[in-house]
């Protein structure tokens, strides 16, 4: 008997069209997104898709030569700078290979069932940074479609050997958090406070371990009170400082587990009146723009982020039109690229006040 895939790759577009009563021209539009369908043709065309498992015979545009593929980059709701950054470099590296990148912002509702149509009906591969690619949902659905899949979360080399259709790009996101803690305790700080970021990314519990790692090691109390939740926002940073900045005494530090909660800690420290560094050092993570656009600027983490979106590409290209030559799918399924510990004016020695 035939496979299910099998079957799935025996359907056309013809068979398609003519199951939902319209011309192939009208369903290629509908797989393509295009605007101009009738809603109501497009749901009878995506119900004899769903039908029928149809799925576009990617093998068969390699045997007529074309090797352009249609790359979605899906996210939730990262940070904003993040995003961009990531699409600089994922738009260049498509442009280079030929292929279409198309930038899709998934609702709450998005279930596994609509993921898989997506997949079956408009894409050749996903890239999937934060907080979508940490849901396991939504990787148990990648997993069983066989979806070519890219995850840029924070998670990389953390997790149980991935599927060959799985692969996961990032930095060491706890060395780093350590190497950063570690320096603030060179300078000579013991109360060093910390921000945790969003609770749906993976990258946050891996930046607080790293944390916490540096301060064990220096035989320092990670002491509860001067560990803040935050959500990544300016916002949330400086009410998190606002807190710990009332106790006392103080923290002489605070690392916060991105840039943008980093800024809101100085803008904390300025309302009330300290000095930037010698009263009160900040540390923040990732080397955003906003990072050289506040002063003190930030000494923080840089990972590279636009890197990290044209390998994403580069491997998809790899998963999707396999060479003979294995490369980056050769090894365990996930690569670090290298960060960067990046000093700035944030960051001092304590004064002897403090």
């Amino acid at each position: 008997m035939a496979s299910d895939r099998s079957r799935s790759n025996s359907i056309t577009l013809s068979d398609v069209a003519k199951d939902a009563g319209v011309s192939p021209m009208t369903v290629s539009r509908v797989i393509n997104g295009e605007t101009s369908v009738r809603e109501s043709t497009r749901k009878s065309v995506q119900e004899s898709i769903r039908k029928l498992n149809y799925r576009p015979n990617i093998g068969a545009r390699r045997l007529a030569g074309a090797k352009v593929a249609r790359i979605c980059l899906l996210y939730g709701n990262p940070s904003s700078s993040y995003l961009g950054e990531l699409l600089v470099g994922a738009v260049e590296k498509a442009g280079h290979l030929g292929h279409q990148l198309v930038v899709i912002r998934a609702s709450e509702d998005l279930s596994a069932e609509m993921l898989a149509e997506q997949y079956r009906t408009q894409w050749d591969g996903i890239i999937l940074p934060s907080p979508m690619g940490d849901e396991a949902a939504t990787r148990d659905v990648i997993a069983k479609e066989k979806i070519p899949a890219v995850f840029t979360t924070g998670s990389v080399g953390k997790r149980k050997k991935n599927k060959a259709n799985m692969f996961e790009l990032g930095i060491d996101n706890r060395a780093a958090a350590k190497a950063i803690t570690e320096k603030l305790i060179e300078l000579g700080h013991s109360r060093i406070g910390f921000i945790k970021g969003r609770k749906d990314q993976a990258g946050t519990s891996l930046r607080y371990k790293g944390f916490c790692d540096a301060m064990e090691a220096a035989n320092l109390e990670v002491n509860p009170l001067m560990v803040e939740q935050g959500d990544f926002t300016y916002l949330s940073g400086m009410q998190a400082a606002e807190r710990m900045l009332t106790f006392d005494p103080r923290p002489t530090a605070i690392f916060a587990a991105n840039d943008d909660m980093a800024a809101g800690v100085i803008g904390a420290g300025s309302r009330q009146g300290l000095i930037l560094p010698g009263d009160l050092s900040v540390a923040g993570f990732d080397d955003s723009p906003i990072a050289t656009s506040i002063w003190p600027n930030l000494t923080t983490i840089h990972q590279p982020v636009s890197e990290i979106g044209a390998c994403a590409v580069e491997i998809l290209d790899e998963m999707i039109f396999p060479k003979e030559e294995k490369s980056k799918l050769s090894q365990k399924g996930h690569q670090w690229l290298e960060y960067t510990l990046i000093e700035r004016a944030s960051t001092s020695s304590p004064n002897r006040f403090s």
